[in-house]
């Protein structure tokens, strides 16, 4: 699909001229006080999330703005929301209650929210009613134009709610601050359509469409360029990129494209959805070498009663099936996925399905959830929620089978040599790095803050249930 790069351009020109404006005010100030405005933003939810705010940090350290980690130290504040879980949502509105004491403090301090918590009417009318103290909102539509949102609000001094009801144009190359430097997320395509009965996503980041495959593969050589040496492709559904698009492309050949990149030495991505994993992807992810021996692929349940109201399209058998397809391909690949436990009407023996689905596929690890009603999704008005007491009971069981297979995958690696990209140094304790085997298994091991973003030779010599001790060999 040829993309309309004039528009694209000329908006992100005019975008780039907001930019200078509040950068102009910024160093008003800084002449004024000596010092730089300072600001944090606190992200919730997915990578796709932290990947936005990548952005918008990038575009506020072009409006002369300096990173603080302390949020009570900042000018201008941003939340980057979630509404996937109603836990993320209430923290955000428990945040915002403390930043109003702040702001009487500081009134020159601003207030951003931005995000899927944002496209929902429900919080527009609870912002505007209880949290009159936020100066600028928008969504997840129309990022790019913060500096321009900021702007009015300097200027005018009143609140900005600029809420996109759907997608316009996909602006390419806003200005990016990465959180690695050696590694680096991507998004090849926006929004979802699979509608699961649960899920608000579809209606808070619109239906999809897939970058061209060019504006990527691009994007990606930059990056190798810039020393990333691991990408992470991203969508809400990858399976579907290229649907839409003149170009004859599927994940699959994405996928085959990126492998031949130079400078990048590992290729991640998520997430798969099971109803429509291709045996085209599987090869693909067989044959590429630098493609991480690790899917992600959420099953949600495994009763299919459930799975059918859940409106995932697929049955518990189909996916057991790919399963053992993937493994058959693949043989050392390391399975993750996603469990919602206490959806609408499910009983205890229709868990009992999940955790056959969990002993039959053998995770090596998974997210898990209580299901967390969503107003303005069909499951949020069906009959029989389950209580909370039941869905607690049946979610223990989940996990009481779940860990246990964990935790012996884990032990199988003691003993063994793998590759492990050093990440981080370990919050625990300061003579440790924290690191990702391919596989993406969290392992800790001693070394210093100069090997972070390197690849080492790590002997596994220990195990717990959720990461791995090793020692350089």
């Amino acid at each position: 699909m040829e993309r309309n790069n004039n528009i694209s351009a000329e908006e992100l020109a005019r975008q780039q001229e907001f930019m200078e404006k509040v950068k102009d005010i910024n160093e008003e100030f800084y002449n004024k006080t000596g010092r730089r405005k300072k600001m944090h933003i606190t992200t919730f939810g997915c990578q796709m999330n932290a990947h936005d705010s990548e952005k918008l940090l990038g575009m506020l350290k072009n409006m002369g703005y300096e990173e603080t980690d302390e949020e009570k130290d900042a000018d201008f504040i941003i939340y980057n929301t979630c509404c996937v879980r109603e836990n993320a949502e209430n923290k955000v509105y428990g945040n915002l209650g403390y930043l109003k004491h702040q702001k009487k403090e500081n009134p020159e301090m601003r207030i951003a929210l931005c995000g899927c918590m944002m496209q929902q009417d429900v919080v527009l009318q609870t912002i505007k009613e209880k949290y009159k103290h936020v100066d600028i909102v928008f969504g997840t539509f129309n990022l790019y134009k913060l500096a321009e949102l900021m702007y009015i609000n300097m200027e005018t001094n009143a609140p900005v709610f600029d809420i996109w009801k759907e997608h316009g144009e996909i602006v390419e190359d806003l200005p990016t601050i990465r959180h690695f430097k050696y590694k680096a997320s991507v998004n090849i395509m926006f929004g979802c359509n699979n509608f699961c009965s649960y899920c608000i996503v579809p209606y808070v980041r619109g239906r999809e469409r897939s970058r061209c495959p060019q504006d990527i593969i691009n994007e990606i050589k930059a990056l190798a360029s810039d020393g990333v040496k691991e990408i992470t492709l991203l969508g809400q559904n990858v399976n579907s990129y290229g649907k839409g698009l003149d170009d004859e492309i599927t994940f699959a050949k994405l996928l085959r494209m990126v492998n031949e990149i130079e400078g990048i030495e590992r290729i991640r991505f998520m997430t798969s959805h099971p109803k429509d994993l291709s045996d085209e992807l599987i090869y693909a992810m067989r044959d590429c070498e630098k493609v991480c021996n690790h899917i992600h692929l959420p099953f949600q349940a495994g009763n299919n009663d459930i799975l059918k109201k859940m409106n995932r399209r697929y049955t518990k058998e189909h996916y057991i099936g790919l399963v053992e397809k993937i493994r058959r391909e693949i043989p050392d690949i390391a399975l993750t996925t996603d469990i919602i436990v206490g959806f609408p009407g499910e009983t205890a023996e229709q868990v009992d399905d999940t955790i056959d689905v969990i002993k039959k596929a053998k995770f090596n690890g998974a997210f898990t959830f209580i299901y967390s009603k969503r107003t303005g999704t069909p499951a949020a008005i069906m009959e029989n929620q389950v209580p909370e007491k039941d869905a607690k009971a049946n979610f223990n069981r989940v996990l009481e089978a779940l860990n246990p297979i964990i935790y012996d995958l884990n032990c199988a690696k003691v003993g063994k040599v793998y590759k492990v990209m050093a990440d981080d140094v370990s919050s625990n304790d300061e003579s440790y790095i924290t690191g990702r085997l391919e596989d993406n298994s969290l392992v800790h091991f001693k070394g210093d803050r100069s090997m972070i973003g390197d690849i080492f030779d790590v002997k596994i010599i220990d195990c717990k249930t959720f990461y791995l001790i090793g020692e350089r060999v």
